[in-house]
């Protein structure tokens, strides 16, 4: 077990119409020679800003271990068929958040969010919770990696590996 808390805890980056950069940590729920998969509510701020433009950049930061992984690269939305999936695995009370929050919307109140939650609640309380159209996930396809290592006196270590049409080239950065 990972001493780390929340490991998988990412913070991805989008840009809004204007170009100003917005920054948010989701959860990294997979990932392989593709890409890193994450889930949201594709009404969601980070949604739209993706689909406006698909080139984001995540970063994992793990102080403990003094490293981190800057990643730049494409999100794009993965299958119906992954993002169902996933959705069935997920535990009940949060495939019930999934249909609750309209994420980034303004609400009122919290009770208004927990009045919503226990109604949708109740409404699937006999069977199985259905898959929400509006949510699903994005793989982030990599073309940039920056590996960080902290080092004695600040002479730390960073390491970018940057895809040049089919092959990776690497390089070292100072400090």
């Amino acid at each position: 077990k990972s001493q780390l808390e929340e490991p998988n805890a990412m913070v991805i980056a989008t840009v809004d119409k204007q170009g100003r950069p917005n920054t948010r940590t989701v959860l990294l729920k997979s990932f392989d020679e593709k890409g890193f998969v994450f889930f949201t509510n594709y009404t969601s701020q980070k949604a739209k800003e993706i689909e406006k433009n698909p080139n984001v950049s995540i970063q994992f930061l793990w102080l403990g271990l003094e490293r981190q992984v800057k990643i730049r690269g494409k999100a794009k939305k993965i299958s119906l068929k992954d993002s169902m999936r996933y959705f069935f695995m997920r535990p009940k009370g949060s495939q019930i958040g999934a249909w609750v929050s309209h994420q980034s919307r303004v609400i009122s109140s919290k009770a208004l969010l927990v009045n919503e939650y226990r109604k949708i609640k109740d409404k699937f309380s006999n069977g199985d919770v259905p898959y929400p159209e509006f949510w699903g996930g994005y793989c982030v396809e990599a073309d940039y990696f920056e590996f960080w290592q902290g080092g004695e006196d600040r002479l730390h270590d960073r390491l970018v590996f940057e895809l040049d049409q089919n092959s990776w080239n690497m390089k070292r950065l100072s400090p």
